[in-house]
């Protein structure tokens, strides 16, 4: 048991306590007479016996109580110190594959973000929920939007937890647990109606951009599925379109869906006819179906001379162009993903929820219903009839009680018959 339990001590320092005749008291008058400090004493796995100190003995005891549990699960051996700069390296070198590139980046930036208010030396263990805040409130004085500032509190949550994994910090100590995360109100999501998207087809260049405006508002891709997305995805036949994982092959990049499931999407015939039509104009050999003719060349010559940076963007500046169209159609102002949300808002009115949320790939329902659904005036104007007809013909005249009103006629009680009586004669 002397491996297993923990010990609460004294541990004494400075002079030693004499009486008036210069003699050093006995020890059972030091704690009168001695300053002192708590003493947490414990064996870890490798045998060797670990202490930690404290002022108090309630704090001595707190602690002893979660290490207690940590020695008898053989966790014992005191977690090693790591700085953060020496984390935030580590993190780099081993998410490096298993994150995407972009929650990769999110996750070291918010480490710098926060190396920014404690510094790069300070190690991690030390970074308590104090900081956190202090980092949180020097980002919103940046006039960064409440919602951002959680996206990165919401990180650096993530990335503690990792750390506990890792053995650098004990169990239950991720400064990020206990801090709420800031109110934001919803926005109502954008809608392009179909009479919008008629004027942003019309304005559409060329017959890449038909194709692919066509295609999003139909399908509801996001925008990386669709760059990602090739000839062999689709089958014109049965008019299906494949949203899986690709592996690195020739042209191809290794690519995996967000949701990580594979999905197949109808396609209707007129985005069929467009596809085609882009296909037979498109880029000879080029396996991607949203890539132009400029694009491929240089996308091919980085990959034949190993120049390409695996996790980079296959097509650039399409948000920037399809901002552009827009504003000549009069519309907007709109984004490539606002064109999803319109799609999913369609298939909404037309299709079970539980239909819409695989069409949409999404791994919870209420991430469909909370931010990819908008009410229109039509879905106001539908649930206006649907309150009329379950009121049927109810009368529309007023039926208020003329006893309650200051204009009917006045009540005569019995008691009080006599009495108005009296007053008619009179007058």
């Amino acid at each position: 048991m002397a491996t297993v339990k923990i010990g609460i001590y004294r541990k004494y320092h400075g002079a030693l306590p004499k009486d008036k005749d210069g003699n050093v008291l006995p020890k059972s008058e030091w704690p009168r007479k001695r300053a002192f400090s708590w003493c947490v004493r414990w064996y870890g796995c490798d045998g060797r016996r670990y202490s930690k100190s404290f002022k108090r003995r309630k704090e001595a005891e707190r602690f002893a109580e979660k290490k207690q549990i940590e020695v008898r699960a053989g966790n014992g051996d005191p977690q090693p110190e790591i700085s953060l700069q020496q984390y935030y390296r580590e993190h780099e070198r081993l998410m490096k594959g298993n994150l995407r590139p972009e929650s990769l980046r999110v996750h070291l930036a918010s480490i710098e973000l926060l190396a920014e208010t404690v510094g790069w030396n300070r190690q991690l263990s030390k970074v308590s929920v104090r900081d956190i805040e202090t980092a949180r409130s020097n980002r919103l004085r940046a006039a960064i939007a409440p919602a951002t500032a959680n996206k990165e509190v919401k990180a650096l949550r993530r990335i503690f937890n990792l750390a506990i994994l890792r053995g650098y910090l004990s169990r239950d100590s991720n400064p990020c647990n206990g801090i709420p995360m800031l109110k934001v109100a919803p926005k109502r999501p954008k809608y392009i109606s179909p009479e919008e998207f008629h004027q942003i087809y019309g304005r559409a260049p060329d017959s890449f951009w038909r194709a692919l405006v066509v295609l999003l508002y139909t399908t509801g891709l996001r925008l990386r599925e669709a760059m990602n997305l090739t000839w062999h995805d689709i089958d014109f036949e049965s008019g299906q379109l494949y949203v899986t994982r690709k592996a690195q092959s020739g042209f191809v990049q290794a690519w995996t869906p967000k949701d990580h499931q594979m999905r197949s999407i109808p396609l209707p015939e007129q985005a069929v006819a467009l596809l085609a039509v882009w296909q037979s104009v498109a880029p000879e050999g080029c396996p991607y179906v949203f890539v132009e003719h400029e694009r491929w060349d240089y996308y091919r010559r980085l990959v034949e001379t190993g120049k390409w940076c695996s996790g980079r963007d296959l097509v650039n500046n399409l948000l920037r162009r399809f901002k552009t169209i827009c504003r000549s159609a009069g519309v907007g102002p709109y984004s490539i993903h606002d064109v999803r949300r319109s799609c999913i808002t369609n298939w909404a009115r037309r299709l079970p929820m539980h239909v819409v949320k695989e069409l949409a790939g999404h791994s919870d329902i209420e991430t469909t219903q909370r931010y990819y659904l908008s009410i229109q005036p039509e879905d106001i104007r539908k649930a206006r009839a649907v309150q009329d007809k379950l009121l049927g013909k109810i009368p529309t005249s007023d039926l208020t009680d003329p006893k309650l009103t200051h204009s009917s006629q006045k009540r005569l009680f019995p008691g009080r018959q006599g009495i108005c009586r009296r007053k008619q004669v009179i007058e």
